[in-house]
């Protein structure tokens, strides 16, 4: 079982701190598992407060954030990869043999039916990245139905386009073969077996405090947003769903990442998904051209979020709310940043310039103190 230890990282923090200072976001929490040897302890460090007010609670080690699309990663993709490994699903099979909706909502396009799993999760579906489906879909039913009926807006497998309507499907279709929502069913199977206690969709209301907002929202949901998902989308489907939804503290990723790190053993020594499973969606998808997608995952490009000194063979994902989690599966590292850079509205982007800057901080500190 990984548990925090307080290790340092000066020269991180000290970057962070600056960037709390420059008005890049709040508060964060990051997190450092480093070393095969030592996949026991991370290293946690937090910076900052819940706001920029002086009064305002301080960012501690455990505190929750709104993970947003970490959720696709975490939960959604590992949810494929456990039905994968246990043969209930097939990546190559099209999307329509489990949702016939997918092809029979627009007939008219016959493209739909060539739509597969490993499409989506390597967006390359051809559906559109973001809809503002909110607007007009008032529940969870009408939300599926819409992301359903979403015209594609390329031919499948020919463009990589990252897609938060191809996860809402997805989502979806994990639910349809489960038989069960997403959230419960990577309580049970998942986030239960690695320890991933902090982990969770729709905090209880009690703990909504303790959660750093991540906007004032004037335009949809008229109140500061706090405790409960910060994407519309995902809020209007009652805040459970494959692209964004799941809140967890620093340390419950690189719990995960180590699970990925030990080739899919659990803390207690069980198989949670088999090598092969890793090592495939570990892989950069060969379609499109260019892409830097694997399945589910990101790796790393030129330029990368995970900056310079992250192996190719690295997987990672970001959060629109200014998370991320990056796993170096030849250097054994796993970071995660947790932060709400969308406070007090989403028009700041200057974590974009961070980040990278950030893994390096991260990478040179490592090899100073000879842990890699």
């Amino acid at each position: 079982m990984v548990q925090a230890i307080s290790r340092g990282f000066p020269a991180t923090t000290a970057l962070l701190e600056g960037a709390v200072r420059d008005r890049v976001f709040p508060g964060c929490v990051f997190a450092v598992l480093a070393g095969r040897d030592t996949t026991t302890s991370a290293d946690v460090q937090a910076v900052g407060r819940f706001t920029y007010e002086p009064e305002s609670l301080p960012v501690e080690r455990g505190t929750i954030f709104d993970l947003a699309s970490l959720t696709k990663v975490l939960a959604t993709t590992a949810a494929v990869m456990w039905l994968l490994d246990r043969r209930l699903l097939a990546l190559d099979v099209p999307v329509s043999e489990w949702l016939p909706e997918f092809a029979d909502l627009d007939p008219s396009d016959s493209r739909r039916s060539r739509v597969t799993l490993r499409m989506l999760l390597s967006h390359s579906s051809g559906l559109p990245g973001y809809v503002r489906l909110f607007e007009s879909a008032n529940d969870r039913t009408a939300m599926i139905a819409a992301a359903l009926s979403q015209p594609l807006t390329a031919d499948p497998g020919s463009r990589s386009e990252y897609s938060d309507i191809g996860f809402i499907v997805l989502g979806h279709l994990v639910e349809k073969i489960a038989g069960e929502r997403l959230d419960s069913f990577c309580q049970r199977e998942i986030f239960s077996h690695l320890g991933m206690s902090a982990s969770g969709f729709c905090p209880d209301p009690m703990l909504c405090a303790s959660i750093p907002p991540t906007e004032h929202d004037r335009g949809f949901r008229h109140r500061m947003i706090q405790g409960e998902v910060h994407d519309e989308n995902a809020s209007v489907m009652g805040g459970v769903a494959g692209h964004a939804g799941l809140f967890s503290d620093a340390l419950d990723p690189l719990r995960f990442a180590t699970c990925i790190l030990e080739d899919g053993v659990t803390p207690s020594g069980s198989q949670l998904f088999s090598t092969q499973t890793i090592a495939q969606f570990a892989e950069p998808a060969r379609q499109p051209a260019g892409t830097s997608r694997a399945l589910g995952w990101d790796t790393p490009s030129t330029p990368s979020s995970s900056g310079n000194f992250f192996s190719r063979r690295s997987i990672g994902h970001l959060g629109f709310t200014g998370t991320s989690l990056w796993i170096d599966l030849d250097a054994a590292v796993a970071v995660t940043l947790l932060t709400n850079r969308t406070w007090p509205d989403r028009s700041n982007q200057a974590i974009r310039e961070l980040r990278p800057h950030f893994h390096d901080a991260i990478r040179r500190e490592l090899r100073t103190d000879h842990i890699i």
